[in-house]
């Protein structure tokens, strides 16, 4: 078969490998589409701390089951499913606890083991979620909702609040999206117009800021708020700077949480925690139960997923898939590969 790797950065390569065999327990899938995630362009462009080289990338994928064994979860050959990519150990304090998506160990596809990108992929039959008449291409799209979806569930955000994503996305735009569903006001920020323009007319924010600049940035946010501040204010991006943009804007008594993953150091005065009494969550992963109520909130129409994928290419042009979306990150937001 072939798969996509990335051998270090600013390089893709399609190359050939074996594909793989039935085993116990395990389901062989035939990839359907795959998302580029923002980790997959940080490990192209040098910048995601989780990643070794060489790596196969992809974690956003949905796949046809061509071989699975008796099995306890309705998995039957022919099925179009998608996959919960983040491979936990079971024996650590947070898996005992629970806490699965946040592991010690945690290996996530594409990152610290290989991922999906790859004709053929082989995965355990209990991290494979019927995708219920769902389309491949939207499939493939519920694994970044699932992130956005279980931050805003960290955030516990309540209706009439106001809520600030800092990052426009693809993972801040369906985090603005879970937000307004669960009834808050919602402003999105970034630098790109293009990206702000695009979540004002799919209705998932009803203010947003450009930050070209730190005062046009607090400004804007002392009006949306008549200067009380956020409720809640979520870091999309993976910059030190917007995290310190989500502290300054957040109400006292407000709540941040940080989604994005960067490789900075973040100098501030951190009494400023202490004085507004803020809570500050980190948002990692997903878990299963997110996987499957967003399956149904998707087949259900409250959520549109097509409308955030950008560009498809043929998974054989991956290199200029990867060469395109770091050059237009601007106005991109999901770029997806089309397997077969």
């Amino acid at each position: 078969m072939k798969y996509i790797c990335i051998p270090e950065p600013g390089k893709v390569e399609i190359r050939e490998g074996e594909a793989p065999r039935p085993r116990e327990g395990y389901a062989i899938l035939r990839v359907l589409y795959g998302g580029i995630c923002g980790s997959d362009l940080g490990t192209y462009k040098g910048t995601f701390p989780y990643v070794s080289y060489p790596r196969i990338p992809g974690h956003e994928f949905s796949a046809q089951i061509v071989h699975v064994g008796a099995n306890d979860f309705g998995l039957r050959e022919g099925m179009i499913v998608t996959c919960n990519p983040y491979f936990h150990c079971g024996q650590c304090y947070s898996c005992r606890r629970g806490f699965v998506n946040c592991c010690t160990y945690n290996e996530t596809m594409g990152v610290q083991r290989d991922g999906a990108f790859c004709e053929y992929i082989s995965m355990p039959v209990d991290r494979i979620y019927d995708g219920k008449g769902l389309s491949a291409k939207t499939l493939a799209a519920i694994e970044p909702f699932c992130i956005s979806y279980h931050a805003a569930k960290r955030a516990q955000i309540q209706p009439g609040e106001r809520v600030l994503i800092v990052g426009a996305g693809t993972i801040g735009y369906l985090a603005a999206a879970a937000a307004t569903a669960m009834g808050a006001h919602v402003t999105i920020c970034d630098i790109a117009p293009e990206k702000l323009a695009f979540a004002e007319k799919n209705g998932v924010a009803a203010h947003t800021i450009l930050n070209c600049s730190q005062e046009a940035f607090s400004q804007a946010a002392d009006e949306i708020t008549g200067g009380d501040g956020f409720d809640v204010c979520m870091e999309a991006v993976g910059r030190a700077d917007t995290f310190l943009d989500c502290i300054n804007a957040a109400a006292f008594h407000g709540r941040v949480i940080d989604i994005g993953v960067g490789k900075d150091n973040l100098n501030f005065f951190y009494t400023i925690i202490q004085k507004k009494e803020l809570a500050i969550y980190g948002s990692r992963n997903a878990q299963k139960r997110d996987f499957l109520e967003l399956i149904d909130l998707v087949k259900e129409g409250k959520a549109d997923l097509d409308c955030v994928i950008s560009k498809v290419y043929d998974f054989k042009d991956a290199a200029q898939a990867w060469s395109d979306f770091s050059a237009q990150q601007g106005s991109l937001l999901k770029v997806m590969l089309k397997f077969c």
